[in-house]
């Protein structure tokens, strides 16, 4: 009988802090509302910059992990990789549209190249997870690497061969390699969201500790005010 009710504990504490749950979609919802004029972002000039485009997870944690990067000016969350047009937080998160949850990434070339990117990337998620990543489980979470010419394909496609000759992983890589068509930014509230909210559970428990082992590993590509 323990050993049940410590299952079922567990499972309820995946549950509440995965990206899928009730309580990641209130939070945004609400405690976000209330930081929203604090810190709301001034308007800004990015035509001058570089963008790339990338899924991977919740895209508060893949936002969070890009903008610490040298290089990088802006992440934007949203959604891409589907066919639907205008497609919502509602819509996507609860996996009734083909879009992924997905970032644009300005950069400047002259400070990080777009291979340094793709190692971003591969180096801030579990790339053998199908459909899924951390305790967030459904297509809108899959692992994608978009290019928009056949030079970013080159490279993407590069770097998977050098991991899998490596055997950095002991699973098949999963990610998907695909054109780049269309980006749709998220709603207002997810921008900069995991910067907003450092007490959201969600936040906390997952998305911190993700951007935090990212940096652990890779110290040489953030940015000064970050170490």
């Amino acid at each position: 009988m323990k050993l049940i009710k410590l299952n079922s504990l567990l499972f309820l504490c995946l549950f509440t802090i995965s990206c899928q749950s009730s309580t990641k979609k209130e939070a945004s919802k609400t405690t976000d509302e209330t930081a929203k004029v604090e810190f709301e972002k001034p308007i800004q000039d990015l035509s001058e910059y570089e963008t790339a485009y990338f899924a991977s997870g919740c895209f508060w944690c893949v936002e969070a992990v890009f903008e610490s990067v040298k290089g990088v000016k802006e992440a934007v969350s949203g959604y891409s990789g589907g066919t639907e047009n205008n497609p919502t937080y509602q819509e996507v998160g609860g996996g009734r549209t083909s879009h992924a949850e997905a970032v644009m990434v300005y950069y400047d070339p002259a400070e990080v190249s777009y291979e340094t990117l793709v190692r971003v990337f591969f180096g801030s998620q579990d790339p053998t997870q199908y459909n899924r990543q951390g305790p967030d489980r459904g297509a809108q979470y899959r692992s994608i690497a978009f290019y928009k010419n056949d030079k970013e394909k080159e490279i993407i496609e590069r770097y998977i061969k050098q991991l899998e000759e490596k055997e950095i992983y002991s699973k098949p890589i999963v990610t998907q390699v695909v054109p780049f068509d269309k980006f749709w930014k998220a709603e207002d509230y997810h921008q900069d969201y995991e910067k907003r909210n450092p007490n959201n559970p969600y936040v906390r428990n997952v998305s911190i500790p993700r951007l935090k082992r990212f940096q652990e590993k890779y110290p040489e590509l953030l940015k000064d005010n970050i170490h």
